[in-house]
Parts: structure tokens; C-alpha cells; sequence
């Protein structure tokens, strides 16, 4: 029996990584929005790794700050660790990661949840969405209720059709054991909606009080601490950290794992979904790279007030007496009790060729998904789409322009383009080496290159931009500076010099030139600039990178012009690609299926060759001097 429950502006089905940020961002731009869970104790759960961040992820979990977002502000809230990545490296790759008390940090999100005006939150099972010619009005409930609604998001992580599994053993379950989604998925193939089997895994959890440390290299944060948050200041958030812990394989392990292998269910055929290529499994990555000897094994705890720890690294879906056997071949888990086994877990999701670049599905109006149901891995590649799904579901029904983030803008933007431009035959998982302007799309200067939009959509105050209006005006201000200060070839300058291992000068120069030196920077010279005004860290360092990196960037900048004159050439929505002669059959297939929005979008299309591109320029051009003549007679006739 069915029965019309109550009316909201928007639903949103999930509440994990992209289910939070798209009520919030809903809730926040004033839209009576409602989110359901299958348990409210599961809000921003970890089911697998226990940190936020790392390499490229970082950089998601700042732009999401940017644009007003809450996961940065959440890890600010409760990490126990926290490093920045890859400090050896130019800017363009350091990552910012943190380990997280992961109780804590679902308690902190489910309170801003709960304290957030027009959110409501609601146990329960969504297992139909309901639709008028091809239009979102309501979803219903396991139990009947229908919930009328203007928009749907549908963030249901690896909860559909959710299938846990080791060995032989199989439960009909989402992570952790919480009841999988097994309605949905019906519902959303009788509306069109072509559906991927994905599979992922984690790593077994170890007591604490049967690791031996001693075997191990202890892994310690930072000393100094950069949040998140950029709203945060460091000695805000600083704290006491707990450490991690490094060990590796041996050739033991690996002897067990190969002679169970046949008993693995992703080597056994039991596992029929498709897993992440950058996040095997140890099964996995003794086979692929059988000349290793050894993987890195990292031992991270879950929380400050838990002994269990998580085994990264070593996820696998073997037996669980094949799994005692491995992990005790580890050096310094000889003698190490699970707690929680390692397992793999198959899930439904969609093909993400199905969205537009709003995430609104372009067949269904007002449903729009996020997260791993559009087949990608990671909590933070989820709350970055949940995060643009909330915001354009709240646009369209505002009436305001959809919200696209080009990916010469953010990491944000490569991967959503990736995802509805690529085809996604694994679980997506986001990297730096996918972003071609990856020297401008720094983690350090994401409030420089969003927070305007983050202001524009609503989500950022006053207060903050202006904030980022001063910081601007501080950066250009001071490059300036020091691009018109000379320093000549004076003892001091020449001490200085020498103290860093540099060349001393044999003319008069300038402190930008200087700073441009691989060796020296901003704050070295500080003795021979006496001028110098006192300035936030944060813009010493974008004036530092700005002035040292200036080459590269202005290359780079220069790329992204001819990016945009390819984005801005926009394709009508309604284009016949069959009918354009001279497009081979497969580009018309793939033009047809993917309906680019642009011409830069269609040259990102798999089997789209530059040769099609130069076709449907051609036609374009035609196309848009046809119209300019309709228009020029329409108006000669009115």
C-alpha cells in the first residue's frame, strides 16, 4: 500500500560523502530538502580507509572548501594525523592528508546534518523514483510513502544490490554489514537508465595490542600543520597526532597468497563486477607484479579511542583462514588478531556517459547522482560530485544558470568531465597526472581560483570574499614590489649568496629574479628586503610560486586560452550527427551517444578523431551562419 508522506524541494538518497555535501549545499541555498539513509549511525561513514586527502584527492577535498563545502572543515575537526605529500616535488603535486578518528568524524558531520536549517534526515530505503513524462515528481519509499519532491540526487555509494564477499563466504549486505539497497536498481532500468556491476574491497582491521611496532617504521605527521580548511587557521587546529606505521610483505606472504589463489573469488569467477586498476587488491598486485619481492604495508589506527587498526595496502577478498595465514607473514603482525576480515564488495552504478556536465541525467530532468553510483572510487571524488550535484539541483530549481566547472579551472572539473566524456569501464579514481593544467590547479591557491564562484552560487559570505579579494590584491601587490626592488653586488648580498650555496652576483639584480633561483626563496632574502611588509603565510607562498614557477604558469595560461576557444564553441542540443557528411560512422556513434555540449568536449571523446573535430567545426560554422541569417530576416520582417 502507497500513500503520499509529505513534499519537499529536493530528496536526496544517501548520506555519505555525496549525499552530505548535496543536502547541504540544497539546505544551505534555502531549498526544503530531505536525505535518506539506510541508518542514520551511517552518516559520512569510512567503510574502507580511515584518512581524507592525499595525492590529487587533496586537492578535490580544498576546491570543495572553496566553494563552501563541509568536508575540510569536518577532517579540520578531527584528524589525528596530518602530512603533506610530496614536499620533494614541485608544487603542482603536493597533497595535503589526513588520518581521521573516523567515529568522530561521522559524530562532527552528522551534527552539522542535524543543525543545518531546511535539512531533515530520515532512516529508510528509497526503492522507486517517480516520474511524469520523463520528469522527477516524488520517490517512494520501502515502506509506501511517497515523498513529493522538484529534484532528486541520488548518492547511493556501493549500497545497490551491495554484495559482500571472502572466500565462499557471501553476505547480502553494504559495508560494514549495513542492509544493502536491492529495490533501486529496478526502478532506474525501467526508466532507461543503463546500469554497471563495480566491485571494490578493504583490508582486514588488527588489534592494536597484538602488533608488534618494534618491526616497523613509525610514520610521524607534520610539524607544522596546514588545515584544510581554508577557512582555518594552523594554530587553530593544532593538536597531539598519533602515528602511523610502515612495514612491507615478504616473500612468505606472497607464497601463501599464490598457492590460495585459486580460492580468491576475483580469481574464481564468483566476482563478476569490475575493480579499481589503481587500487588492487595484495591477490592482485602479487600476480600483476610478480618480480616484486615486497609491497608496502601501512598499519593506521581508526580512531584515538579504538585499538583497531587498518591494514592499508593489503585488501583482498581471500578465505579468512588464508587471511590469518597472510597477514601473520607481515613483520611485526606475527601475531596479529582481525577483528573486522578483509572482503570485497559488488555494487551497482550507472554508466556516467548518461549526465550532463550539471550531473543531471540528460534523459531524466531533475534526477541528478554523485559519488561511486557514477562509478568512481574515493570519499573525496564523491563529496566533490555530491557537492556540484546539490548546487545545480538548487540552481535549476531557482531558475538560475547550471553551475560547470570547466577542468582548466579545477580538479573538480577534469573529473567530472572524465566521467561523462570517458568511457568508465573501472571504478574512477582521481590523479594528477589527469589534469593537464596541473601547475594551475595547485591545492595551495583553490580559494584563489573558486571562492568567487563559491560566492556567486551562494555558499561563500561576504566576510570570506572579501577576505579572498584582499588576499589577491596582497599577491599581485608584493610581486610588484619585488620586481622593481634591486638589490646590487654588496657584501652582504654576496654573503647571503654564499650562505645558500648561489652564485654571487656579477651586476645588480632583482629580488624577484633572485627568487627565482632553485635555491633561494621568499624568505631567504629577508635580511637584504628591509622594505618588506609582514604577510599572511599563505600569500608569501603564492608570491613565492608565482614569481619562481612564472614560465611554466604563463605557458600554461596560454594553453588554457585555446582550451576555452574550443569550450565556447558551443554545439546545439538537438544536432543530428548522422546527418553531418564526412563524420566517420564511429564518431557519429559516440557524438550520438555522448551529445557533447561543446566542441572541447567532443575532442575528449574516445574514438572522436581530430579529423571528425575538423568536420564539426566546419559544420558548425555553417550551422551558425544559417542561424545568423534566420535571425537577421526575422528581424527585418518584425
Amino acid at each position: 500500500m502507497s500513500y503520499v508522506f509529505d513534499e519537499y524541494d529536493v530528496v536526496v538518497i544517501g548520506a555519505g560523502h555525496a549525499g552530505c555535501e548535496a543536502a547541504l549545499a540544497c539546505a544551505r541555498l534555502s531549498l526544503s530538502t530531505i536525505v535518506f539513509t539506510v541508518s542514520i549511525d551511517s552518516i559520512a561513514l569510512m567503510p574502507c580507509n580511515p584518512n581524507i586527502g592525499g595525492t590529487s584527492k587533496g586537492h578535490l577535498v580544498r576546491e570543495i572548501d572553496a566553494l563552501g563545502g563541509e568536508m575540510g572543515k569536518n577532517i579540520d575537526k578531527t584528524y589525528i594525523q596530518s602530512r603533506m605529500l610530496n614536499l620533494s616535488k614541485g608544487p603542482a603535486v603536493h597533497s595535503l592528508r589526513a588520518q581521521a578518528d573516523k567515529q568522530e568524524y561521522s559524530t562532527a558531520m552528522r551534527k552539522v546534518m542535524e543543525n543545518t536549517p531546511n535539512l531533515i534526515i530520515k532512516q529508510g530505503e528509497i526503492t522507486e523514483i517517480l516520474t511524469k513524462d520523463n520528469k522527477v515528481i516524488g520517490v517512494k519509499s520501502f515502506s509506501g510513502a511517497i515523498y513529493h519532491c522538484r529534484a532528486v540526487i541520488i548518492c547511493s555509494g556501493t549500497y545497490l544490490n551491495a554484495r559482500c564477499i571472502y572466500g565462499d563466504t557471501v553476505h547480502m549486505t553494504g559495508p560494514n554489514g549495513l542492509q544493502a539497497a536491492l529495490k533501486l536498481t529496478d526502478s532506474l532500468k525501467s526508466l532507461g537508465v543503463e546500469m554497471f556491476r563495480f566491485k571494490t574491497g578493504t583490508p582486514a582491521r588488527i588489534d592494536k595490542r597484538s602488533i608488534d611496532f618494534a618491526k616497523m617504521e613509525e610514520q610521524k605527521g607534520d610539524e607544522k600543520i596546514t588545515p584544510f580548511s581554508f577557512t582555518n587557521k594552523p594554530e587553530d587546529i593544532k593538536r597531539d597526532q598519533v602515528s602511523c606505521w610502515l612495514t612491507y610483505t615478504t616473500p612468505r606472504t606472497h607464497e601463501i597468497i599464490r598457492a590460495n589463489i585459486d580460492r580468491s573469488p576475483l580469481f574464481s569467477g564468483d566476482i563478476k563486477g569490475t575493480g579499481a586498476r589503481y587500487c588492487p587488491s595484495i591477490e592482485d598486485k602479487v600476480v600483476r607484479f610478480a618480480d616484486k619481492d615486497r609491497h608496502q604495508v601501512f598499519i593506521e589506527p581508526e580512531g584515538e579511542y579504538t585499538n583497531e587498526m587498518y591494514i592499508s595496502g593489503m585488501s583482498s577478498s581471500l578465505p579468512e583462514d588464508v587471511q590469518i595465514q597472510m597477514y601473520r607473514s607481515v613483520p611485526g603482525l606475527e601475531n596479529a588478531n582481525i577483528v573486522r576480515n578483509a572482503y570485497a564488495i559488488e555494487y551497482d552504478c550507472i554508466n556516467p556517459a548518461q549526465l550532463k556536465p550539471t550531473l543531471e541525467f540528460k534523459n531524466i530532468e531533475g534526477l541528478f547522482s554523485a559519488g561511486q553510483f557514477n562509478g568512481s572510487s574515493g570519499y573525496e571524488e564523491a563529496a566533490a560530485q555530491g557537492l556540484i550535484a546539490g548546487i545545480n539541483a538548487a540552481m535549476k530549481l531557482l531558475n538560475r544558470e547550471p553551475v560547470i566547472i570547466d577542468r582548466s579551472q579545477a580538479y573538480i572539473g577534469v573529473l567530472i568531465d572524465d566521467l561523462i566524456t570517458k568511457e568508465t569501464k573501472e571504478p574512477y579514481r582521481m590523479m594528477t597526472s589527469r589534469a593537464e593544467y596541473r601547475l594551475l590547479l595547485r591545492q595551495d591557491n583553490a580559494d584563489l581560483r573558486l571562492t568567487k564562484i563559491g560566492y556567486k552560487i551562494g555558499l561563500i559570505d561576504e566576510e570570506r570574499y572579501n577576505s579572498i579579494l584582499k588576499k589577491e590584491l596582497d599577491i599581485i601587490n608584493e610581486k610588484k614590489r619585488l620586481e622593481n626592488v634591486t638589490v646590487g653586488a654588496s657584501k652582504e648580498v654576496q654573503e647571503l649568496l654564499k650562505s645558500y650555496n648561489s652564485a654571487p652576483l656579477a651586476t645588480a639584480t632583482t629580488l624577484a629574479d633572485l627568487i627565482k633561483r632553485p635555491e633561494l626563496n621568499y624568505e631567504m632574502l629577508k635580511s637584504i628586503d628591509p622594505d618588506r611588509k609582514h604577510l599572511p603565510d599563505d600569500v608569501i607562498e603564492q608570491v613565492n610560486i608565482n614569481i619562481k614557477y612564472e614560465g611554466y604558469i604563463l605557458r600554461q595560461l596560454r594553453q588554457v586560452e585555446q582550451h576555452k576557444k574550443m569550450e565556447n564553441k558551443k554545439l546545439p542540443e538537438d544536432l543530428d550527427y548522422n546527418k553531418i557528411s564526412g563524420l566517420r560512422i564511429e564518431a557519429r556513434q559516440k557524438l550520438e551517444a555522448f551529445r557533447p555540449v561543446s566542441i572541447g568536449q567532443a575532442s575528449r571523446i574516445s574514438g572522436v578523431s581530430p579529423a571528425d573535430i575538423s568536420v564539426l567545426m566546419v559544420y558548425l560554422m555553417q550551422y551558425n551562419s544559417k542561424e545568423d541569417n534566420k535571425s537577421r530576416d526575422n528581424n527585418k520582417n518584425g
